[in-house]
């Protein structure tokens, strides 16, 4: 094999593997039967949220998976297969999941969050989780409660005295 072959397949496998390490969720993604107007379509939603959508040959995914330890990984590494990658461990696998409700061709296979490999069912629960914006605002309302609640006491208390 020509060096100068051998030293681009090393960059990429490099260059998949800094993309896995450094993304917060990682979703591999069977595609086998979208027409192109579907993955144009898919492309677009998931560009949307800040996901990387990309094709790469398997075998150079498979040796980044293998440097990085996600030996579990592998055997989802078969067939025509596409990864998603976010910086949000949560919107690659909401809006594959939303996508492959309405495409059922598209069939998500497995994912690497937060450094662990986990299967179809953990991206699934992933999918139903709010974006990091619902998250901080769910997260906001609770700590608002009390303090509303502590409010609304004090004014009835006012309210009491004054009368």
């Amino acid at each position: 094999m020509n060096q100068a072959v051998l030293e681009q397949k090393k960059q990429l496998v490099e260059e998949i593997a800094n993309k896995m390490q450094n993304s917060a969720s990682t979703v591999v993604c069977e595609y086998r039967g979208l027409t192109v107007s579907e993955v144009t379509e898919l492309r677009r939603a998931l560009r949307a949220e800040g996901v990387e959508f990309i094709v790469y040959k398997n075998s150079m995914v498979q040796r980044a998976a293998e440097q990085l330890g996600h030996n579990d990984l592998l055997s989802s590494l078969t067939g025509p297969n596409a990864i998603a990658f976010s910086s949000d461990a949560v919107a690659p696998s909401r809006v594959l999941a939303n996508f492959a409700k309405k495409h059922e061709k598209l069939v998500l296979k497995a994912g690497v969050v937060e450094g662990k490999v986990v299967g179809n069912d953990t991206i699934q629960e992933l999918a139903s989780l709010p974006n990091k914006e619902g998250m901080i605002s769910m997260f906001l309302g609770c700590l608002q409660a009390p303090v509303r609640s502590f409010a609304c006491a004090l004014k009835a208390v006012a309210d009491a005295k004054a009368e």
